[in-house]
């Protein structure tokens, strides 16, 4: 066994809390362990200064982080699991998803306590064109504003007055402990989280045995398998978190899951939404053969344009 493992991560506070979470279950499970941190900064932590759907790129939160992982510096990688695109780099696996947080997002508020109640015009921030078509769906009146920086940094946005409302994810606000005056679940089946939200996903080398043996007591087999669905939807669309797609995996009993998928354009002028179920023995194939029906029905010409765009 391994006396010393180190962990490559974003620097942010959500990403140090992720990485740290962790840490403290392997040393917890492995008495004198040693666990380092590598910290490395994205090309999506490096561009603050542009949306991320124009700044191109399937991982922008993932590559640098996944160099250090091939060129052996970390041994480890801690990824939210939202972030990671569908194209893997070739000698890793994420090996390991754990017990997953709450998948929804949240609509955060200083005065406003529904999604209904925010006044025609209101300025709501996100950084995700999936939040924002789904917004939109709801809200076609609502000034729907670019919104960047680190979790924290958006509250803090809001809370100074920036905007009237943003949109952030549920489990993060969890991790970290924070909140609004007012904390409004958008949550599915009505309002679809991104493939993947409120799980993480360890990363490591396809080769390295001790570490994979290491890490797998971590892993959770309910949340691997509704993850796996929604990333073989992600993948069979070839997309990443920067478009407007949408999946959720729901178990149904023991055996079996139902995968709810959605692809639309940035106004929400076209939808595609669709479900479909099987084995959760089958999970990543439900999640490909969704994407195809999406593609076939129209997805494919929205998700064209977009990707025409982003470049």
């Amino acid at each position: 066994m391994r006396k010393k493992l180190t962990i490559a991560t974003r620097g942010s506070k959500l990403a140090l809390w992720q990485a740290n979470h962790i840490s403290s279950l392997l040393r917890g499970r492995y008495q004198g362990l040693a666990v380092e941190l590598l910290i490395i900064k994205t090309k999506g932590d490096k561009i603050l200064d542009a949306p991320l759907a124009k700044v191109g790129g399937k991982g922008l939160f993932v590559k640098e982080i996944e160099d250090a992982l091939i060129d052996g510096r970390a041994d480890l990688a801690v990824h939210s699991m939202k972030d990671v695109p569908a194209e893997r780099a070739p000698g890793l696996t994420l090996g390991v998803v754990p017990e997953r947080e709450e998948v929804h997002d949240m609509l955060l508020t200083r005065e406003h306590a529904s999604l209904a109640g925010l006044p025609p015009g209101a300025k709501v921030g996100t950084s995700s064109l999936r939040r924002k078509a789904q917004l939109l769906i709801k809200r076609r009146d609502l000034d729907i504003c670019d919104l960047r920086g680190n979790l924290d940094t958006r509250v803090g946005k809001l809370m100074s007055g920036e905007y009237d409302a943003i949109v952030v994810a549920g489990a993060g606000l969890n991790r970290l402990g924070l909140s609004a005056p007012h904390a409004i679940p958008l949550a599915p089946p009505e309002f679809l989280p991104a493939a993947g939200q409120g799980a993480l996903g360890v990363e490591y080398r396809e080769d390295d045995a001790d570490v994979a043996d290491m890490l797998a007591f971590l892993d959770h087999p309910d949340s691997r398998d509704q993850v796996m669905a929604e990333r073989g939807f992600l993948t069979g669309l070839e997309g990443g978190c920067q478009v407007p797609i949408a999946a959720w995996a729901k178990l149904t009993d023991a055996d079996s899951l139902v995968l709810t998928g959605l692809v639309a354009d940035v106004t929400a002028e076209r939808i595609f939404r669709m479900e479909r179920s099987g084995a959760r023995a089958d999970a990543f194939e439900i999640g490909r053969e969704l994407a195809e029906e999406i593609l076939a029905a129209g997805g494919k010409a929205v998700l064209d344009e977009l990707y025409g765009d982003s470049v």
